[in-house]
């Protein structure tokens, strides 16, 4: 059953967090955890899991951190949300073969389409058009604020 948990939500926001700050390098856990309010130990399980289904790239080392692993237009809400599901390992319950008939041949159709409509629109939605709506809600960027000394 496709539902908002904290980890889902904290997935979200990390790409976005990855995504909108990024400079002239990597995102570090440290500052997507404070931008975010999202406690490091749940942030850097979530990170990594992302970083092996290729949404992110990780840099090790004391100037390290994240980056988008591909083009933030290439990078859907939904296949974030495929992902810390698979993390969760919880089953859908409409899945299940058994039930009564009402169930097993009205409820379940139902919520299952609904499911894959909702889906369909996550897998529509991509990291730039969230990007998008936070430079047009005026959220700062920290990365902009930076000056780059590069030569």
């Amino acid at each position: 059953m496709l539902r908002l948990s904290k980890k889902l939500l904290f997935a979200i926001e990390a790409v976005v967090d990855v995504a909108y700050h990024t400079g002239p390098g990597p995102v570090r856990s440290t500052d997507i955890s404070r931008r975010q309010g999202i406690p490091r130990r749940y942030l850097e399980q979530v990170l990594q899991h992302l970083v092996h289904r290729g949404i992110l790239a990780g840099q090790r080392g004391p100037r390290g951190g994240y980056r988008l692993a591909r083009e933030r237009r290439r990078i859907t809400v939904g296949e974030i949300v495929r992902i810390v599901r698979e993390i969760e390992g919880s089953s859908d319950p409409a899945d299940a073969p058994n039930g009564s008939e009402i169930g097993v041949k009205v409820v379940r159709p139902i919520w299952l389409n609904m499911q894959n409509e909702m889906m369909g629109r996550l897998d529509d939605l991509t990291i730039e058009e969230l990007c998008n709506r936070a430079h047009e809600s005026d959220i700062a960027r920290e990365a902009a604020q930076i000056p780059d000394f590069s030569i």
